[in-house]
């Protein structure tokens, strides 16, 4: 049985905790805590074992927390590692930990691909380039709007191929998730040289693409406006909808009315953690003109990532097929069945 350890309980590492310890055909070994917090408690109170450095064990026993190890302990017991620590933070515990040790890993999308600090020589995406991780000792996962770019872009490539001569996108990010305490300011904010563009290039080089990306006061997912400029007059509405119908982890929604209907309607569902898990394209604002078609869709921050992690898993570690992993994936996130019941609830 293979194991794995969750390097740290942020966000993401809670929602890859909660995935792991339902996955039967993994030992999960448990997750990295570095303060001694009321998210100790959390994973303690989840049934999730509970490692912290070395030099941090006494701050932890003092606050009363029953600790497993050290993550030191955990990453040598381990066979691959989830990395989910802090933007950066990926390549420093890969210098200290996961190589010396020779520990597998998976990164999350704040990491450098390239440059001084890149910590893996490829990022993965599970509509483009699944088989390409299996057997490699360390990947990154696309960040959420690079994973949800590739959903999108990907089918659209495969289709209609050569007919189309440019994408352009246009990412609207929310502020915080819901989780956080940060302050959400009344300001909207443009990043001068977003690394989606880069880093989607990375699984699609042939594709003409050019983002841009603004940050906006809310919580309650990210939006994405996709120009797709073809060389002559752009497919129908229809043939465009058609494309997308069978995709897997895409729903096709026609009467949401903001990013807050949609989270708020998983949250309402009972849907874990409150995640889709999905992109959602919004029918009634796709629309063709000439040779412009332009799509309008949600992206589940970091709830997108999470199954996306589980197929880098199957293709890193089980070296199964993308549809093999699918339906392992889909088994334990009830993606298609969520799909049916959003599309059901925005008809």
């Amino acid at each position: 049985m293979v194991k794995v350890f969750v390097n740290g309980y942020g966000n993401i590492g809670r929602r890859l905790a909660t995935m792991l310890s339902a996955d039967k055909e993994i030992q999960f070994l448990g997750v990295a805590k570095y303060t001694a917090d009321e998210k100790t408690r959390d994973a303690l109170d989840n049934k999730f074992d509970v490692y912290v450095p070395k030099h941090n064990l006494k701050q932890f026993r003092d606050s009363n927390y029953e600790i497993s190890g050290t993550v030191e302990e955990a990453v040598e017991q381990s066979d691959i590692v989830v990395d989910a620590a802090k933007e950066g933070g990926g390549f420093d515990n890969k210098k200290r930990l996961y190589e010396p040790m020779k520990k597998a890993a998976i990164f999350q999308g704040g990491e450098d691909r390239h440059g001084a600090h890149s910590v893996a020589d490829m990022i993965h995406n599970s509509r483009v380039n699944y088989a390409k991780a299996s057997g490699k000792m360390y990947v990154i996962q696309g960040s959420c709007n690079v994973s949800g770019m590739g959903r999108i872009m990907q089918p659209l490539a495969e289709k209609f191929g050569d007919e189309i001569e440019r994408y352009d996108v246009t990412i609207v990010r929310r502020w915080a998730d819901l989780e956080e305490s940060k302050e959400v300011r009344d300001s909207i904010e443009w990043d001068e040289s977003p690394h989606h563009q880069e880093d989607v290039k990375d699984f699609m080089p042939t594709a003409n693409l050019f983002v841009e990306a603004y940050k906006v006061p809310s919580r309650m997912m990210h939006l994405h406006q996709m120009l797709i400029r073809f060389k002559t007059k752009a497919p129908a509405k229809d043939t465009i909808i058609e494309a997308f119908r069978k995709e897997f982890g895409v729903a096709i929604l026609k009467s949401a009315k903001g990013t807050a209907d949609v989270r708020k309607k998983a949250l309402n569902l009972g849907f874990q953690h409150g995640d889709t898990n999905m992109v959602h394209i919004h029918q009634e604002a796709l629309r063709v003109q000439n040779d412009v078609l332009k799509i309008l869709y949600t992206d589940d921050q970091t709830g997108m990532v999470i199954p996306e992690n589980h197929l880098l898993l199957q293709s890193m570690v089980f070296g199964r097929s993308r549809e093999q992993a699918i339906k392992k994936t889909d088994t334990l996130f009830q993606i298609s069945r969520r799909t049916r019941i959003l599309e059901e609830e925005f008809k």
